[in-house]
């Protein structure tokens, strides 16, 4: 049973989307046939931002991460940022999660990038006890902005 870390692949779509359904439904958010369309468009198109990686046991996809590239213009460098991290409930305590951030680590190694970023919910403590192994907790504070509502500034 070993499990293999490894580029999104075009075949991949429909073990991919019980993923990731899985993972908006973890996070409490709509899923819907146009989502997973438009998000699997970007990942299966080599000239796209977003890329992503699986975790393949026994011919069965148990986790996935995407990522995408992005300027630091503080530090006038190019980083990696994770967008989301899933594993399957039945194959999570297996080192799945470790294994796709190691990944992670690799390509931005390997691409002379500056680091690995991401954020997760303050709720997901079963994840933090593992991003606290493997990086650094920031002070930074993020907001996300309304564009439907009006400036109350």
């Amino acid at each position: 049973m070993t499990v293999q870390i490894r580029p999104i692949a075009d075949g991949d779509f429909f073990n991919w989307i019980g993923l990731f359904e899985g993972y908006t439904t973890f996070y409490k958010r709509e899923f819907t046939d146009q989502q997973a369309l438009i998000v699997w468009s970007w990942l299966s198109d080599k000239n796209h931002e977003t890329f992503g990686f699986v975790a393949e046991r026994d011919g069965e996809l148990i986790g996935l991460a995407h990522l995408r590239e992005f300027a630091q213009p503080l530090e006038a460098t190019r980083g990696l940022f994770l967008d989301d991290l899933f594993v399957a409930e039945s194959a999570r305590g297996t080192g799945v999660g470790s294994a796709l951030l190691e990944t992670a680590r690799e390509y931005a190694k390997e691409h002379k990038l500056s680091g690995v970023s991401w954020i997760t919910a303050a709720d997901n403590e079963v994840a933090q006890v593992l991003y606290d192994k493997v990086a650094t907790r920031t002070d930074w504070i993020t907001y996300e902005m309304d564009i439907t509502a009006g400036s109350d500034a």
